[in-house]
Protein backbone atom coordinates (compact mmCIF):
# COMPACT_ATOMS: atom_id res chain seq x y z
CA UNK A 1 0.00 0.00 0.00
CA UNK A 2 1.47 3.71 -1.03
CA UNK A 3 0.37 6.70 0.66
CA UNK A 4 0.64 10.02 -1.89
CA UNK A 5 -0.71 13.37 -1.18
CA UNK A 6 -1.56 15.65 -3.91
CA UNK A 7 -1.25 19.88 -3.67
CA UNK A 8 -4.25 21.23 -6.37
CA UNK A 9 -4.07 23.98 -7.45
CA UNK A 10 -7.55 24.77 -5.76
CA UNK A 11 -10.38 23.44 -4.18
CA UNK A 12 -13.20 26.30 -3.90
CA UNK A 13 -15.83 24.61 -2.43
CA UNK A 14 -17.60 21.66 -0.42
CA UNK A 15 -18.91 20.46 -4.04
CA UNK A 16 -15.52 20.27 -5.02
CA UNK A 17 -14.36 18.02 -2.51
CA UNK A 18 -17.43 15.80 -2.84
CA UNK A 19 -17.04 15.42 -6.91
CA UNK A 20 -12.92 14.47 -6.32
CA UNK A 21 -13.59 11.84 -3.41
CA UNK A 22 -16.88 10.42 -5.23
CA UNK A 23 -14.26 9.76 -8.42
CA UNK A 24 -11.40 8.37 -6.15
CA UNK A 25 -13.45 6.08 -3.89
CA UNK A 26 -14.66 4.19 -7.88
CA UNK A 27 -11.10 4.02 -8.93
CA UNK A 28 -9.99 0.42 -8.87
CA UNK A 29 -7.08 -0.34 -6.38
CA UNK A 30 -8.01 2.86 -4.05
CA UNK A 31 -7.94 2.06 -0.63
CA UNK A 32 -8.75 5.46 0.97
CA UNK A 33 -9.18 9.43 -0.11
CA UNK A 34 -9.43 12.28 1.66
CA UNK A 35 -9.98 16.10 0.29
CA UNK A 36 -8.42 18.84 2.82
CA UNK A 37 -10.04 21.52 1.96
CA UNK A 38 -8.63 24.75 3.81
CA UNK A 39 -5.19 23.16 2.02
CA UNK A 40 -6.35 21.86 -1.46
CA UNK A 41 -4.28 18.90 -1.01
CA UNK A 42 -5.48 15.28 -1.44
CA UNK A 43 -4.02 12.39 0.31
CA UNK A 44 -4.84 9.04 -1.54
CA UNK A 45 -3.70 5.28 -0.31
CA UNK A 46 -3.78 3.05 -3.30
CA UNK A 47 -2.54 -0.37 -4.35
CA UNK A 48 0.53 0.31 -7.24
CA UNK A 49 -0.32 -3.02 -8.62
CA UNK A 50 -3.82 -2.00 -9.58
CA UNK A 51 -3.23 1.81 -10.31
CA UNK A 52 -0.54 4.13 -10.56
CA UNK A 53 0.21 7.51 -9.20
CA UNK A 54 0.28 9.19 -12.89
CA UNK A 55 -3.63 7.76 -13.11
CA UNK A 56 -4.57 8.89 -10.20
CA UNK A 57 -2.95 12.31 -11.16
CA UNK A 58 -4.96 12.46 -14.76
CA UNK A 59 -8.21 11.41 -13.36
CA UNK A 60 -8.17 14.52 -10.83
CA UNK A 61 -7.11 16.73 -13.81
CA UNK A 62 -9.74 15.72 -16.06
CA UNK A 63 -12.32 16.67 -13.55
CA UNK A 64 -10.52 20.29 -13.45
CA UNK A 65 -8.24 20.00 -10.93
CA UNK A 66 -4.71 21.09 -11.80
CA UNK A 67 -1.91 18.60 -9.75
CA UNK A 68 1.13 20.84 -8.49
CA UNK A 69 3.09 18.71 -6.77
CA UNK A 70 3.35 15.07 -5.04
CA UNK A 71 4.62 13.82 -1.78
Amino acid sequence: MTTKTYQLETVSCPRCVAKIEGMLRKTAGVEKSEVMFNSSRVRVSFNEDTVSSETLKGSIAQLGYAVLSEK
